[in-house]
């Protein structure tokens, strides 16, 4: 979709919105009794604050301009769902400044537990690719980094700082370079958080692999395909990873490794 149709399928996904919302359910004044379903646009605006011109132009698919704290209060004043609130950053192309850190307590036990369900390796990944969940085959897997207590639970620190992952992946030169274009991809419109940056600071500071990788500015996306290890006592094994997106939480990935 181009600029042109990612506006025009902002301006009438708010519209439609807007059209689903009664002045009752938000306890507006005025008449109950109207002309055609939903709030006015007037009504819309001043919930956000900005003018009806300008709002109108939002829906109609004529403005560039929107800001991500003017798409957050539309977000408010249409009372979007966690869905559709993403939707909507998703066709702006803007990052929703209200856009929380997910913790392992913040998700629900049912998405926790499907790695655990999961015969073959199988771990959970937040938006800064940390490991919130994982099973007993990826644990023991991946060995200095899903068996060990207090290390940092990151899949690219765990790559490119701790000495077992060189030696466990078999391609690790290749895989380590492409894991830094991967996440330049999948975090992009995040790289300004405190925590990415924090992250991208640390491993700059640690690894001159990753220094140059992350200079590269490569961007390529996050795939499957085959993974190769050499692991300390159960010799060599050899994996077709599958990665997969969290419906209903698009911004955690499982990484299942099904043997070859």
């Amino acid at each position: 979709m181009d600029e042109t149709g990612k506006r025009k399928a902002l301006g009438e996904f708010i519209r439609t919105q807007r059209t689903q919302l009664s002045a009752a359910e938000l306890r507006l004044g005025g008449s109950t009794r109207r002309r055609t379903p939903g709030l006015r646009r007037e009504e819309v605006a001043q919930l956000c604050d900005i003018s009806v011109t300008w709002y109108t132009w939002i829906e109609q698919g004529r403005t560039v301009s929107v800001s991500a704290a003017a798409l957050a209060r539309i977000a408010e004043a249409l009372h979007l769902s966690r869905a559709k609130r993403a939707y909507l950053f998703e066709l702006s192309g803007k990052k929703d400044p209200q856009a929380q850190d997910l913790q392992a307590a913040d998700i629900p036990d049912e998405i926790l537990a499907v790695a655990g369900n999961i015969k073959t390796p199988a771990y959970l990944l937040d938006r800064h690719w940390n490991a919130v969940a994982w099973n007993r085959a990826a644990k023991t897997l991946f060995v200095g980094w899903l068996d060990q207590k207090e290390s940092r639970k990151n899949l690219l620190e765990y790559t490119y700082c701790a000495p077992q992952a060189s030696q466990l992946i078999s391609d690790w030169e290749q895989r380590a370079s492409r894991l830094a274009a991967e996440f330049r991809a999948d975090c992009g419109m995040y790289l300004d958080e405190p925590e990415i940056a924090q992250l991208v600071a640390r491993l700059s500071n640690a690894s001159n692999a990753f220094q140059r990788a992350w200079n590269l500015h490569d961007v390529v996306e996050k795939e499957g395909g085959e993974r190769r290890f050499n692991h300390p006592t159960l010799g060599s094994l050899a994996y077709r990873q599958v990665n997969l997106r969290v419906a209903n939480r698009p911004e955690l990935k499982l990484v299942m490794l099904l043997p070859l």
